[in-house]
């Protein structure tokens, strides 16, 4: 037999999700952040032993292990990167540091860059004094009119390496056009600093990172990049090691934020940002045909943040460009993922300046000390703290009954920092918490909808995470949704999501082409377009043969970031042919370009009189794997009584406390139906149904929530 382990690292879970055969089982530890490979280890071995195998036994038949984490970015957090050395183009020693004129508010809330006097601009990761200025000069169109001075950059060099550069970034101007300078750079450090000597220090270039336009947010690509290497390195190098010694010996892959995954040695550590959050929107892309849906909203409830990601029309098709990463913008190409600070971490407070308004979030306690209920010496309220006020969480049956709660720590905490500030009672100050963390997710997901151009009516909810499921009702009336799918897996559906990804690789290359001219003429030249896409063909090739793939069958998609003429911001769009041959070909291209373009901004945005521009190439290159299945159960019949395990108190809206229904998760069958309001419990979730809702086991064993009415 053969298996596939998909692990997602979170900041306090780590989630595991094994396929073997026709068997698929799912657990969660606790993350060890001083060291990944122990929480890696663990829940692996917890799944072994749900498969009633060790943990040796199911890795000498694991074909695959699939990697996801967001942890690398926290060493951003701390500052403890390695010394880094920049060379420039002379006279753009200072761009990193100049930004985009606005680097003040990248990164930072809306509400905290208004307030100017306060606002400081991020401390630069590479001190001025670590940056020099190569001399050399490559114009627009890759044509070099300066070539590198050599003895001067060796100089410059020593300099860097005297001031404590380990590691060195290179970004020169216009080099994604031509690269010669700065591989002839990389080759002279290679040269200079040796193994011999001090040894061969990491050096990495814009050209390979990011090839493309704008040398703020490509510079700031490589950087990044560069900084997270180490940290990354000894992570990946502590878990392969683990691996090892446990008989493990194929591909260990990461999933990339691009919506595919490649093997670690073809991995950035900046690819692997939001890593999680995107395999949940890949995870619902690949389930949404099951149940005939083509526009989905991911809602991905955890303890910190609250992740929106959409599937519209069938297509993962919103990125983000340019995203900012911490407090810089950077060159890359990510899957739109909009995360708030809403989980059950989140503070709850009583806002005197704002009339005792009760505000929920954006700072969390964190898994330490956690929410008050843990026990853990945290004195301010959370949302969890309110779940459990609210009688919806069983103090003795979180994680499984792994973790004990208090009820008495939750309930201290509301009454002084909600309730008696509001003159109301700990149950209404519970309440009134919930339902502003609800309204702040519903909100939230109602906007991303709606300024995507469509209306969320027309959407239904896949909610997940550990805290999805119990706000699910609750967000979703604020949404205007009525409709909502809960996975028997939802708590670790990132993991699974990465169990549908297939292995992708994305190709980027930066180049300025007129598809259509302000005259109506079409492209007629296609040399250089179809040139871009041979070279980055060739890429693929090479990269897939380095990972063993060299006869597999690989499906090639060409992306384009476009423009109408006098505008500043592109417009990605999938063009139906790979290269250029005829202007059928290039008029196709358009077409698809103008139906993006016209469905996110309307027809009335349309202007080709002012021409068209190509400025991106971006090739997507797949190479297919196998899927869990997702399999029809028989119906049983709608009676749930065999899965009640009881009755408890629970407090609901413009109800008041009612001997609710408890039911267990694992004995409820396909068919099983109630109306709410009733609570489900599983080891890693809990389902509430609030009243006006229904619930159901659906066909495939998945649990589907509707509106009363709807």
């Amino acid at each position: 037999m053969s298996a596939v382990i998909d692990i997602d690292i979170g900041g306090t879970f780590t989630d595991c999700y094994i396929t073997r055969e026709r068997e698929q089982v799912w657990c969660k530890s606790r993350t060890t952040a001083y060291d990944l490979s122990v929480c890696m280890i663990q829940a692996i071995e917890e799944g072994a032993r749900r498969l009633n195998l060790s943990i040796e036994d199911l890795l000498g038949e694991t074909e695959m292990i699939r990697y996801s984490t967001t942890l690398a970015m926290n060493k951003l957090i701390q500052r403890n990167g390695p010394k880094l050395g920049l060379i420039a183009t002379r006279g753009f020693e200072d761009t990193i540091f100049i930004g985009r004129c606005s680097q003040w508010a990248d990164g930072i809330p809306f509400k905290h860059s208004r307030n100017i006097a306060r606002v400081q601009r991020p401390v630069p990761l590479i001190d001025r004094t670590m940056v020099v200025g190569a001399h050399e000069r490559i114009d627009s169109n890759g044509k070099v009119i300066f070539p590198l001075n050599e003895d001067v950059f060796l100089e410059q060099l020593r300099g860097l390496v005297d001031r404590g550069a380990r590691s060195f970034v290179v970004s020169l101007l216009w080099s994604f056009r031509n690269p010669e300078h700065e591989q002839r750079i990389k080759e002279l450090i290679t040269e200079e600093y040796n193994d011999s000597h001090l040894g061969n220090m990491p050096v990495f270039l814009s050209s390979e990172i990011a090839p493309r336009m704008y040398e703020y947010p490509r510079t700031m690509m490589t950087i990044l990049s560069a900084y997270l290497h180490q940290s990354m390195y000894q992570e990946l190098i502590g878990i392969t090691e683990e691996l090892r010694d446990r008989e493990y010996q194929k591909p260990l892959m990461m999933v990339h934020n691009t919506g595919g995954m490649a093997s670690v040695l073809k991995t950035s550590a900046v690819n692997t940002y939001n890593g999680g959050p995107v395999a949940g929107v890949m995870g619902s892309y690949y389930l949404a045909p099951h149940y005939g849906f083509r526009n989905v909203i991911s809602a991905d409830m955890g303890g910190t943040s609250f992740d929106i990601g959409l599937v519209a029309e069938g297509s993962t098709r919103f990125y983000q460009f340019q995203p900012v990463i911490d407090r810089w913008v950077v060159d890359a190409t990510m899957i739109d993922v909009r995360s708030i600070g809403a989980g059950g971490g989140s503070i709850i407070r009583v806002n005197p300046l704002l009339g005792n308004q009760v505000v929920v979030g954006p700072e969390s306690v964190g898994s330490h000390p956690g929410p008050a209920c843990y026990n853990q010496g945290g004195l301010d309220p959370a949302v969890t703290d309110a779940d459990v006020v609210l009688g919806y969480i069983n103090p003795e049956n979180f994680h499984g009954g792994k973790l004990a709660l208090s009820k008495e720590l939750a309930l201290k905490a509301i009454e002084e920092k909600v309730s008696k500030p509001l003159g109301i009672s700990p149950e209404e100050g519970a309440l009134i918490a919930k339902r502003v963390v609800d309204a702040k997710m519903g909100n939230e997901i109602y906007k991303e909808t709606v300024l995507k151009g469509f209306d969320p009516r027309d959407f239904i909810l896949f909610a997940i995470g550990g805290a999805g499921p119990t706000h699910a009702t609750g967000f979703a009336e604020f949404a205007l949704l009525d409709t909502i799918v809960v996975f028997r897996f939802a708590s670790t559906f990132c993991a699974y999501g990465s169990s549908t990804m297939d292995l992708v690789h994305l190709y980027e290359q930066s180049l300025h082409l007129h598809l259509l001219d302000v005259r109506g003429a079409w492209l007629k030249e296609f040399d250089a377009f179809n040139a871009i896409v041979d070279g980055l063909t060739a890429k693929a090739l090479q990269d897939f043969r380095g990972e063993g793939m060299k006869d597999a069958p690989i499906k090639w998609q060409l992306e384009l970031d476009m423009k109408f003429g006098g505008q500043l911001n592109t417009k990605r769009a999938v063009v139906p042919v790979l290269k250029l041959r005829s202007e059928a070909d290039v008029k196709a291209v358009y077409k698809a370009f103008e139906k993006e373009y016209s469905e996110t901004y309307s027809t009335m945005g349309l202007t080709p009189e002012a021409g068209v521009e190509i400025e991106n190439f971006v090739l997507r290159a797949t190479v297919h794997h196998d899927k869990p299945e997702l399999r029809k159960l028989p119906v049983v019949g709608p009676d749930p009584s065999g899965a009640l395990s009881g009755k408890r108190p629970a407090y609901w809206h413009k109800i008041g406390w009612k001997e609710t229904p408890i039911y267990a998760l694992p004995k409820l069958q396909v068919g099983n139906r109630f109306n709410g309001p009733a609570i489900v419990e599983a080891e890693d979730t809990t389902i509430v149904v609030e009243p006006g809702w229904s619930f159901e086991v659906d066909q495939f064993g998945n649990n589907l929530m509707k509106k009363l009415g709807a």
